[in-house]
């Protein structure tokens, strides 16, 4: 008898862990589908503030307002070759890299990316952005910066089409497409380019390479980031829209929240 009553309890307890195990999965799936019915999942979209448009004497509280709702650090790093500015030096950006408390994604506007940008995958970087139309061989560049154990972006101008990048996109994890002249913050966005982000989007998607951000550069703002989400793009730059808020940290979220309704 005491048997037959241990089976029932144990009957009675599976039943019960199974049918709060299904009311589990359907509330998240509710909530899912919530999230859903708004756009895409917050989750999904990333937010990268760039230090290019950050106060530079102050530049570690600069971070710390954003550091807790950004997902990286876009550190623009410009040679006044490649584009008609100086920005931040291998050694500079070792030190950003270094205490930085997110990950930094690195964006080279630099003349000679084949040699140098592994050096900032060695330095920290959690990703690695260089320009096609600075490089000779940018297969063995994204090969040596995957090397170093960071993540492969090449970045296009507004005048070079996308074309020219779809036979590299088996060797990247990132496809920035310039929304701006590169070399300056504060840009005008872009809208014309709206086009080539969507070709980017088409082509990651035919050829099932998720594992591709798309990324926007320039000009991004409350304004002008839901375009760019249309057309596909998952990952965003801000500089200006960022730094010159009041409360930089709320307009990050403001503008994943503004991005995620596209």
């Amino acid at each position: 008898m005491e048997l037959c009553n241990f089976g029932l309890i144990v009957k009675v307890v599976t039943e019960c862990f199974w049918r709060c195990l299904n009311e589990l999965h359907s509330a998240g799936t509710r909530i899912l589908t919530s999230h859903q019915s708004v756009g895409r999942e917050l989750a999904l979209i990333r937010i990268c503030p760039s230090i290019l448009n950050a106060d530079r004497s102050n530049l570690a509280l600069e971070i710390a307002k954003i550091s807790k709702e950004s997902d990286l650090l876009h550190l623009d790093v410009m040679d006044n070759i490649f584009v008609p500015n100086m920005t931040f030096s291998l050694e500079e950006s070792r030190k950003i890299i270094e205490e930085a408390p997110i990950p930094v994604d690195a964006h080279l506007m630099i003349i000679d990316p084949d040699v140098k940008a592994h050096l900032y995958a060695k330095a920290g970087a959690a990703s690695v952005t260089f320009h096609l139309e600075a490089s000779s061989n940018p297969e063995l560049t994204s090969q040596q910066i995957r090397g170093e154990g960071a993540r492969v972006g090449i970045a296009l101008k507004p005048n070079t089409p996308f074309s020219t990048l779809a036979p590299l996109m088996e060797f990247l994890d990132m496809v920035l497409i310039m929304t701006v002249e590169p070399g300056f913050g504060g840009q005008s966005f872009m809208a014309n380019m709206m086009p080539k982000v969507a070709e980017a989007r088409a082509e990651i998607d035919a050829k099932h390479l998720g594992k591709i951000w798309l990324q926007v550069d320039g000009g991004i703002s409350l304004e002008t980031i839901s375009q760019a989400s249309l057309a596909g793009a998952d990952t965003f730059v801000a500089g200006s829209a960022v730094f010159k808020a009041g409360t930089p940290g709320e307009m990050v979220d403001s503008l994943r929240l503004q991005a995620s309704k596209s």
